[in-house]
């Protein structure tokens, strides 16, 4: 590695000493990935700042020794920001500063920046095993799964942080619509989305919201265009993934194809182990006429028709709970169950990140992660996912 790199390894370091870590890989592609974001000296800012927010007096203490002053210091946090290096937030008076994982984070960010060097060290870099571990070795996962509106029902007694239409009337203004990244990628690599032709599915509301508006990234609408618009994504079949808090700050509207999230989850043997959701779906064997509208509708491989008795099944291992597959079945055959013990997220992203940190594993939790990830690939017949 050149000398000129060495802030960027540091940057690298620091990242990974994050809630969410940021490992080194063979391939180098981390250091691209910051090269495309931050300049040196903006690397040497970044270095300074943590995933808590904290007001620019505290931060300037800290790089005092790179930026002449505090105004100077803003104006150059706002270059970073617009880049989606870092996050801001406004609370009364003042303004926070954090530094944000790659995912969820940078990579949202760069919505409208893509570019294909970009894409190409981005893909190698979520594709090292490095990087999944680490990702999927959180406390708790940073996005979780909710049931699509039609899927439930008054006797599943949903709480208000897993019903989309409540949990979206109790988030603060402003709503802002956003293109799907993940959408956004896959078309610059000349891939269609197959769940839907709309570009603009998901939402980012309150801090998150208010960033995207500074820097003229989406755009704001009101509460009832934003109901109408998740009313259109359940239609079609994408799965509601919002902030895994109390509070929203965003609610995506995923495809098996695109999503990155999903993608993982395709990778891993048995991947509710590492997902949070209160839900899962059951079939009515004896209703069942075997039409494989639910496998067709399932973004994650879960519903599947048997080969051998023509009926379908639900592979509990990949079921996430969505319920996009219940209102198309034409003989009301499946239904969401609720899980035994009901998880309630953080209440807000501030603490999601506090105990993802405070769980944070080291090298023997991640080889113990590792380790169950070989036997379950073993022991559920899938030894293809270890390549």
């Amino acid at each position: 590695m050149e000398n000129k790199d060495h802030v960027y390894r540091k940057l690298q370091r620091h990242l990974n000493s994050q809630a969410v870590g940021f490992p080194a890989t063979k391939s180098g592609s981390e250091i691209r990935i910051l090269k495309h974001i931050f300049t040196p000296q903006e690397a040497q800012i970044a270095i300074c700042l943590t995933y808590k927010f904290e007001p620019i007096e505290t931060v300037f203490e800290r790089v005092k020794h790179v930026v002449e002053s505090p105004e100077k210091l803003e104006e150059l946090l706002d270059h970073i920001e617009e880049k989606g290096g870092i996050e801001s937030k406004i609370k009364g008076s003042k303004r926070y500063f954090s530094i944000p994982p790659l995912v969820v984070g940078m990579y949202e960010y760069q919505i409208g920046k893509l570019t294909p060097r970009f894409i190409k060290d981005f893909d190698r870099y979520i594709s090292d095993k490095k990087f999944g571990i680490e990702f999927i070795s959180t406390k708790l996962p940073q996005m979780r799964t909710i049931p699509i509106g039609k899927s439930i029902k008054p006797q599943h007694k949903v709480s208000t942080f897993d019903e989309v239409a409540l949990l979206l009337k109790q988030a603060e203004a402003p709503f802002v619509i956003l293109e799907c990244i993940c959408r956004q990628k896959k078309s610059l690599l000349g891939e269609n989305c197959r769940v839907t032709n709309r570009k603009e599915t998901c939402l980012a509301v309150d801090n998150m919201a208010q960033a995207a508006l500074r820097y003229g990234v989406g755009r704001e609408i009101t509460l009832d265009e934003s109901m109408s618009i998740l009313e259109k994504n359940q239609k079609e079949g994408l799965v509601l993934q919002p902030s895994n808090t109390e509070k929203a700050e965003f609610i995506c509207s995923c495809c098996g194809c695109c999503c990155g999230m999903l993608a993982m989850h395709k990778k891993l043997p048995k991947p509710v182990d590492f997902w949070a959701s209160n839900f899962f779906a059951v079939i009515d064997t004896d209703a069942c006429n075997g039409c494989g509208n639910c496998e067709k509708r399932c973004q994650v491989g879960a519903a599947k028709v048997s080969a051998q008795n023509g009926q379908a099944y639900i592979d509990l291992n990949r079921c996430i709970g969505c319920g996009v597959c219940v209102p198309t079945c034409p003989k009301n055959a499946i239904s969401l169950r609720k899980k035994p013990t009901e998880v309630i997220p953080p209440q807000t992203r501030e603490d999601l990140l506090d105990t993802i940190m405070t769980h944070k594993k080291g090298a023997l939790g991640k080889l113990k992660v590792t380790g169950k990830l070989i036997f379950d690939s073993i022991k559920t017949g899938q030894t293809h996912l270890l390549k």
